[in-house]
């Protein structure tokens, strides 16, 4: 069954439902926390699971080996390099998966195309893949200075972050550093962008990076990690609508989990967590009540339950042999019985 007209389903093993002429490159990635995911879904040999940042297919691998014949993983990525990438990792399984390219905001669409109305868990690993950040026509990292300034998790998607530097206003750049990268020195960058693109517009990664070092202050260059990383942190959020999908998002999948399932999210930065965190919070107590009324008059239930009080970290020898596991945390939250 076709689920998306631009991009049917990828069946492992069969390959896409019609002949594509993209090309396609080589798709690497380490999955952060494997093991810890896999364990928390507490995956049911006939269940349903959704992995619904694909990537290079590590976490789905794990699920997809736990399942009978009669179990389903559902894997969603907008990256068409994951896809095809996953579809080749995770052949072996045939039947059993399915790989869809969409976002994961249009979870329960696509579920509902493939007949699917609830699953037994699901998992998002956020962020930016390590091919994503190695792979230098994506723009996504300051460490190629002749990166095109891309940054698009979906090239089907007409904004980039080209267009981002070069014609957001002075204010919005401002607040796009400032909300998004957590940038201290938001003013003076974005002053410098604008002043910079009116000579010439702003093309690479190396001008974007030249740009930010200008602005910000000699000590606090020699301070910490990499002067450019939260301005790129940033725009990438910006070009690919990051917080506001995840945000509008974590209630509709908590509602097509069944029963008892769970899902599984991990961040690789404050701004995610937060969300994260406090969309758990209100599943879990929903209640807007006073809090000096004696009984709850809302009527809100609860959803179900957070099951980490404390996000799971990766553990030393991850953060050793993957250095960009180093800020990954996991919450988990499980849906109540019926």
């Amino acid at each position: 069954m076709a689920v998306d007209r631009q991009d049917p389903p990828y069946i492992p093993g069969r390959g896409w439902a019609r002949n594509r002429k993209e090309e396609r490159v080589e798709f690497r990635h380490t999955s952060v926390l494997l093991e810890e995911a896999v364990e928390s879904l507490r995956v049911s040999p006939d269940g349903i699971y959704v992995d619904g940042t694909l990537g290079g297919g590590g976490h789905s691998y794990e699920i997809a080996r736990r399942l009978s014949e009669g179990g389903k993983l559902i894997g969603i990525d907008q990256d068409a390099a994951a896809v095809e990438a996953a579809g080749k990792r995770l052949g072996e399984f045939k039947n059993k998966v399915v790989i869809v390219r969409a976002n994961y905001a249009q979870m329960e669409e696509k579920l509902g195309e493939l007949g699917i109305s609830s699953v037994d868990g699901i998992l998002l690993d956020l962020g930016v893949s390590s091919n994503q950040l190695d792979d230098a026509k994506r723009g996504f990292t300051y460490r190629d200075a002749d990166a095109p300034l891309d940054m698009r998790m979906d090239q089907r998607r007409e904004l980039t972050a080209r267009e981002v530097v070069n014609s957001r206003s002075e204010e919005d750049l401002t607040r796009i550093l400032r909300e998004y990268g957590e940038e201290r020195f938001a003013v003076r960058i974005a002053q410098r962008i604008v002043s910079t693109r009116l000579k010439k517009p702003i093309e690479t990664a190396g001008e974007l990076t030249e740009i930010v070092r200008a602005a910000i202050p000699a000590k606090a260059r020699a301070e910490g990690r990499h002067p450019a990383r939260r301005t790129f942190q940033a725009i990438r959020i910006e070009v690919n609508g990051e917080l506001r999908v995840l945000e509008e998002s974590l209630q509709g999948m908590i509602s097509i989990l069944k029963p008892g399932g769970r899902i599984c999210v991990i961040t690789f930065h404050s701004l995610e967590d937060r969300i994260v965190k406090e969309a758990f919070r209100r599943a879990e107590n929903p209640c807007i009540c006073p809090p000096d009324f004696p009984v709850c008059v809302c009527g809100r239930k609860s959803l179900g339950r957070v099951i980490t009080r404390k996000p799971i970290l990766p553990s030393d020898e991850e953060k050793e042999l993957n250095p960009r596991s180093k800020s990954a945390k996991m919450r988990v939250f499980e849906k109540r019985e019926a």
